[in-house]
């Protein structure tokens, strides 16, 4: 099976330019709070996928932009994809003790000051979206990329997500259910990702648009699909976190609700269904049609 490892060329090299971007973007971890800086920088620059950021370079990409101009909403959307996973590790939410393969951040410095770096990295991603960058700056795509970003964070994305998640603890949830859950919790930053792309490049077309979240939304969930297989499956050391924590916290996977069987066909028509959204765009697609490939066939 397909690992992280047979990403193309151009992605694995565009991985290293988020991970250079990223690096540029947080505060030095000399500088006073030393402590809390540190913690911002471990969180982000542990290690990671980073799909979030290659959605927004794909979708870019696809419509003719240059990396310069997509390197701030690539970083501004990895930095909250790492501010929610250190507050979904803490012992209050998810309690886990390894992310990435390492020991989670409240376990290195704190849940106090773990609170305080997810914070933080929240804040500074808006203020590196608000931004101006380049002469050819569009202060009009630069406030429909911070409004994007913002529902994605809030009550109809991540937070609202984690709310179901929470209450979903040992519930029966229905398909319909656990796939809403998701789309909130996974999908709505994913799918964000891929607008914020789209929004930097100067789209402006609504069926165009459309596709794109339409790609947005079966990716976020194939990836959640493919996190609820390797649950299962995977082994800690390989996938970076604790295996087998859904079943033992008695949550709702599409696993326990579907089995493993209907849970890989799902796996196939969602792939299948971003793969058609972005028809349109041929060749320029292929960046997202890669990504949406390994979002449902990755080890980790």
């Amino acid at each position: 099976m397909p690992t992280s490892t047979d990403l193309p060329a151009p992605l694995k090299a565009l991985v290293g330019r988020a991970d250079e971007a990223l690096a540029r973007a947080l505060p030095g971890g000399d500088l006073p709070p030393v402590e809390l800086h540190g913690a911002m920088r471990y969180a982000v620059l542990g290690g990671g996928k980073r799909l979030r950021p290659l959605l927004v370079y794909g979708a870019g990409h696809a419509l003719g932009r240059d990396d310069s101009i997509l390197d701030a909403p690539a970083c501004a959307v990895e930095i909250i994809h790492a501010y929610s996973l250190v507050h979904d590790d803490l012992p209050a939410m998810d309690d886990d003790a390894l992310r990435r393969g390492q020991p989670t951040c409240h376990i290195v410095y704190g849940e106090a000051m773990a609170i305080l770096a997810g914070d933080a990295l929240q804040a500074l991603a808006f203020e590196i979206l608000s931004t101006p960058h380049g002469d050819d700056d569009d202060p009009n795509a630069r406030i429909a990329m911070l409004r994007a970003l913002g529902a994605a964070c809030g009550a109809e994305g991540m937070a609202g997500g984690q709310a179901f998640d929470l209450s979903a603890v040992g519930q029966k949830l229905s398909l319909v259910e656990l796939e809403r859950m998701h789309a909130y919790k996974t999908g709505a930053l994913i799918r964000a990702s891929v607008r914020l792309g789209a929004l930097a490049a100067g789209c402006t077309d609504s069926d165009l648009l459309a596709r794109l979240d339409r790609y947005g939304h079966a990716v976020g969930l194939a990836f959640q699909v493919r996190d609820d297989i390797l649950d299962v499956e995977g082994e800690s050391a390989v996938i970076g976190k604790t295996a087998g924590k859904d079943a033992a916290a008695d949550k709702p996977t599409f696993p326990s609700i579907i089995g493993l069987p209907a849970s890989r066909e799902r796996l196939d028509t969602l792939v299948n269904d971003a793969l058609e959204a972005i028809e349109p765009l041929g060749p320029r697609g292929e960046y997202l049609a890669d990504l949406a490939r390994y979002s449902a066939q990755r080890a980790h």
